[in-house]
């Protein structure tokens, strides 16, 4: 009979917490990317002509349709080889996040671009403010306020994505427990104890994109 053996796991514990901390990294380093990818895509995409609209939701649905999985294979190991490379699978691994995250989060900012009431756009005109001014002082903090739940569901997703880093070795929690088991063969002990941590740590970012968004919030009297 299975008896339940924890011993092993806690030898080896600091395996598991740092690659926790390497996961949280990589998932807030692919997250600022991401951003920076998906707001200037989405305020191109609005303001731009038909043929770069195409490429940006060409991108988008590319990105959003194909595995990650495929993707972290195709940037570690299919470009390298192509056009002679080299980068560690940290890096690779964060770029293609970066670019992945950058597809869901056009269309998170673009809705949320798209759904600012246009009396507030007429107000900025209204009292002189200039195309760049009203998307700067009217519709991007407008955006953002709409943006954020959906945001907060995107970033939860990001982190639990970093566990597919370990089919490239990357020493990130999944990684760690991978170790830990053909080194124990402790199957339910350490992916029970990873559990608790990838449901703790994603819990964490929730509240606290639940805190930043009472922070932001417009209070009404």
């Amino acid at each position: 009979m299975y008896e339940l053996n924890f011993g092993y796991i806690w030898q080896h514990f600091g395996r598991l917490w740092w690659g926790l901390v390497l996961g949280l990294e990589m998932a807030l380093l692919a997250i600022a990317i991401g951003v920076a990818i998906g707001l200037t895509l989405a305020i191109v995409y609005l303001a731009a002509s038909r043929p770069v609209r195409v490429l940006v939701s060409a991108y988008v649905e590319i990105f959003r349709n194909v595995p990650l999985l495929l993707l972290v294979y195709l940037v570690f190991y299919g470009i390298p080889t192509q056009f002679d490379l080299r980068y560690g699978a940290t890096t690779s691994f964060v770029a293609t996040l970066s670019v992945y995250a950058g597809a869901y989060l056009v269309e998170v900012f673009r809705a949320g671009l798209a759904a600012v009431p246009p009396g507030l756009i007429e107000a900025g005109k209204a009292i002189g403010l200039s195309s760049w001014q009203r998307l700067l002082y009217v519709r991007l903090p407008t955006m953002l306020r709409i943006s954020l739940p959906a945001m907060s569901n995107t970033f939860v997703s990001l982190f639990k994505d970093t566990s597919v880093a370990a089919v490239i070795a990357v020493p990130e929690l999944t990684f760690g427990a991978q170790w830990i088991n053909l080194n124990s063969f402790r199957i339910i002990e350490v992916y029970s104890v990873i559990t608790v941590m990838y449901l703790a740590a994603g819990y964490a970012i929730l509240k606290l994109m639940r805190w930043v968004e009472k922070q932001v919030s417009v209070t009404r009297a």
